[in-house]
């Protein structure tokens, strides 16, 4: 089975969208650290604190989510210049178009991604 002629591209488009992203992320993170020691705030006594903590660490949590996204498009682009994207990784079936449509880093069927 030969992926979509299209899903080259797409999946380069994602890549830079997800580079975009964790560009733009990773400014905010560094803007909230700057705003809060700007601020000394002390989030223990800080009313205001707590939620400084809590954009803090979702920010992270989104910038980590991104991270793993990106290396997921990449070993997904690398797939596909070794020939293997669209194949499963564990029963070397072709991986159907509509889950790749889904998931375009998917590295295996449904089948085999229920069991793992």
């Amino acid at each position: 089975m030969t992926p979509e002629p299209d899903a080259y591209e797409s999946l380069r488009r994602l890549r830079d969208q997800a580079e975009a992203q964790l560009a733009a992320l990773e400014a905010d993170l560094r803007g909230l650290f700057e705003a809060s020691r700007s601020s000394n705030a002390d989030d223990e006594h800080d009313p205001e604190g707590a939620t400084i903590a809590f954009e803090r660490a979702q920010l992270t949590a989104v910038l980590e989510a991104t991270r793993r996204q990106l290396t997921e498009l990449d070993s997904a682009l690398a797939r596909w210049v070794e020939g293997t994207y669209g194949i499963c990784e564990d029963c070397g079936r072709p991986i159907p178009p509509e889950r790749l449509a889904a998931r375009p880093s998917a590295r295996t069927c449904v089948g085999c991604a229920g069991r793992r």
